[in-house]
C-alpha cells in the first residue's frame, strides 16, 4: 500500500476524555480532546457520567478533527479506534462509533490496545522527535496500568513487569487526596514536589518480584503517616506540605527507577521509552535525563500531547496496522481488560 495515500481517523475514548485525531503518513493533522470537568466534584471518575459524556461529544470531535486536519471523511483510508483496556461504557461510545462509521463510508476497521498505542505514540513523525531502534524497553505508566514491556518489533511486545495490585498514578492521586489536594491530584503533588525536600520524610518501597511492582503498601504507608502526625499536629499536613509531596514522590521515582535498572541490567537493553498519562511528571523525566548522562541509557520520552489519553496514538496504531494489513472484523467488541 502506499502509504503517502493513508489517511486514518483515530478514535480514543478509555476513560474520560473524549480524543479524535488525524494522521497522515505518519504526521498528526490535528489532535482533539475534549476533557471531562464533571468528575472533579465527585474526587474521581465516575463510569456512568463519563460514558454519557462521551455521547455527547463524540459527534462534535470527530467534526472538528476532520475540519482541523482539512480532511473530508469520504478521503479517510480507515477508522481506528480504543478497544480496550478502559471503562466498558467508555470504550462502548468509542466502538459502536467507529464501527457504525466505517461501515458508512465503507472503509476498514482498526482495533488498537490503549497500551500499545502509548508505546508506539514514539513513531509519530515530529521535528527534533527521535524514534525509538527496536528492540526497546518500554515502561507504560497511568492511572490505571504500570508495565514494563519488552519492544521486539511493531507489533511484538513482552511484559516483563507489571504491577500486582495499584497503579503508579494511582498511587499519586490516592496520596493526594489523602493530602487533601483536588482532583486530579497527581498534577498537581507533582507541582508542589518540586518546591519540597525530597529527603524530608522517608516511605518504605514495597518489596515485590524482581520486575514487578506494587503500589497498595505506599498509599497505606502514607496514610498511616498522616493519621499519626495529625493526631499529634492539626497542622502538620498546611505546614510541611511541599515536603510531604516531595517525599512521596522521590519514593515512587526511586521505585520505578529501581526496576527499570532490574530490567535493563536482565536485558542488556539500554533504549528506555515511557508513555502514559504518569510519563509527564517532571520526577521521572528528570530520573531519566540523569540516567541517560549516569549510566549511558538513551532514554525516549513523547511530548505532553502524547503522554496522556489522546487519539494522535491510536491513529499511529492504525497507521501501522493499515499499512501491514491488521483490519478488524465489524463484529468486534469492546474489552474492559485487553492485555499487550
Amino acid at each position: 500500500m502506499n502509504s503517502s495515500n493513508i489517511c486514518v481517523l483515530g478514535i480514543e475514548s478509555s476513560c474520560d476524555d473524549t480524543a479524535a485525531a488525524v494522521i497522515q503518513n505518519g504526521r498528526i493533522l490535528s489532535n482533539v480532546i475534549a476533557t471531562q470537568k464533571i468528575h472533579e466534584e465527585y474526587g474521581g471518575v465516575v463510569p456512568e457520567l463519563a460514558s454519557r459524556a462521551h455521547q455527547q461529544n463524540i459527534v462534535p470531535v470527530v467534526h472538528q478533527a476532520l475540519v482541523k486536519a482539512n480532511i473530508d471523511k469520504k478521503q479517510l483510508s480507515a477508522i481506528a479506534f480504543t478497544r480496550g483496556p478502559g471503562l466498558m461504557g467508555s470504550l462502548l461510545v468509542g466502538t459502536s462509533f467507529a464501527k457504525s462509521l466505517a461501515m458508512g463510508l465503507n472503509i476498514p476497521l482498526i482495533e488498537v490496545n490503549h497500551m500499545q498505542a502509548h508505546i508506539l505514540a514514539h513513531f509519530i513523525d515530529e521535528p527534533e522527535q527521535e524514534k525509538p531502534e527496536f528492540p526497546f524497553l518500554a515502561m507504560t505508566i497511568s492511572g490505571g496500568h504500570t508495565q514494563i514491556v519488552l519492544v521486539k518489533d511493531y507489533f511484538e511486545m513482552e511484559v516483563i513487569g507489571q504491577t500486582l495490585d495499584d497503579a503508579v498514578g494511582e498511587a499519586f492521586d490516592k496520596s493526594a487526596k489523602i493530602l487533601g489536594l483536588p482532583y486530579p491530584g497527581g498534577p498537581v503533588l507533582d507541582k508542589l514536589a518540586q518546591e519540597g525536600d525530597p529527603l524530608a520524610f522517608p516511605f518504605p518501597k514495597p518489596q515485590v518480584g524482581p520486575l514487578d511492582f506494587s503500589f497498595s503498601g505506599l498509599k497505606t504507608a502514607v496514610l498511616y503517616f498522616v493519621q499519626k502526625k495529625t493526631q499529634e499536629d492539626p497542622n502538620f499536613v498546611e505546614n510541611n506540605l511541599n515536603d510531604i509531596c516531595a517525599s512521596i514522590q522521590y519514593t515512587i521515582v526511586e521505585y520505578l527507577m529501581d526496576k527499570l535498572k532490574k530490567a535493563v541490567k536482565t536485558t542488556g537493553i539500554n533504549r528506555i521509552a515511557i508513555g502514559g498519562g504518569v510519563s509527564a511528571n517532571s520526577g521521572i523525566r528528570r530520573a531519566l535525563e540523569l540516567a541517560s548522562k549516569d549510566l549511558g541509557w538513551k532514554t525516549y520520552v513523547p511530548k505532553f500531547e502524547f503522554c496522556t489519553d489522546n487519539a494522535a496514538m491510536i491513529a499511529m496504531v492504525g497507521q501501522l496496522k493499515l499499512e501491514r494489513g491488521l483490519i478488524s472484523d465489524t463484529s468486534v467488541t469492546a474489552k474492559a481488560r485487553f492485555s499487550l
